[in-house]
């Protein structure tokens, strides 16, 4: 047994299994901490940050308003941590794409893949950074200014790498590399309003049907971009 007497004669509880104990307390805590910012991220994309109430989120979960608040102060650090992780995941797996070495054209076919592959873990995340972006901002302090440092590093990775293609003759020399990352970002982030999972296509496949079109095009012959009318 893991117990002994103490010197009142009480049986006392070893260090060890006091240790265990409270591992266990905490693991339990995190999964249920876990849950809770899934299920809110869940009920933001539904309805919107701004029209969610914590009563609202507490009642999904089963649990009374004031339990809500043992895991977080707010509504506002629940949404923190629903985008800080999708952000923290999406440029993690961008610089590793970065330092890969490869040529433009592979590495940008890379972050193709890792914008895609991020519809369906964090499809509540990206529905949210559409719908409240311009709110989140609004709200008083800086408390979401990482959103736009976020998004300016993003951006300023992805026009690298487009300049970096132009410069080595992958890539057409007469397109506007922030344009391109523009129409690039909005079309993937725009395919979680209409992608399914369980679809025709997964989100691997979409990603290479995107890159054909993206480096191969549409029309076949010659371009016709550049031709002059009349």
């Amino acid at each position: 047994m893991n117990t002994r007497k103490n010197p009142g004669g009480a049986a006392a509880t070893s260090p060890r299994r006091q240790g265990a104990k409270r591992a266990s307390a905490s693991g339990a805590a995190s999964e249920r901490r876990d849950h809770l910012v899934k299920l809110a991220a869940e009920i933001f994309a539904r309805k919107g940050f701004q029209a969610t109430t914590v009563r609202e989120i507490a009642n999904e979960a089963g649990i009374l308003s004031g339990s809500l608040y043992h895991h977080f102060d707010s509504k506002e650090t629940i949404v923190d941590e629903v985008l800080s992780s999708f952000l923290d995941d999406l440029i993690g797996r961008y610089r590793a794409a970065l330092d890969s070495d490869g040529d433009p054209r592979t590495v940008l076919s890379e972050m193709v893949r890792i914008g895609f592959s991020t519809l369906e873990p964090h499809r509540a995340a990206i529905t949210v950074m559409q719908n409240d972006w311009s709110y989140l901002r609004s709200l008083p302090g800086n408390r979401f200014d990482y959103l736009v440092k976020a998004e300016d590093e993003v951006e300023r990775m992805w026009v690298e790498q487009i300049k970096r293609g132009q410069a080595a003759g992958q890539f057409r020399p007469d397109v506007d590399p922030k344009l391109t990352y523009r129409m690039i970002r909005d079309t993937i982030w725009v395919a979680v309003r209409w992608f399914r999972p369980g679809g025709r296509l997964n989100t691997t496949a979409l990603a290479e049907h995107y890159i054909t079109v993206l480096f191969d095009g549409l029309a076949t012959g010659e371009r016709t971009s550049q031709q002059q009318t009349g």
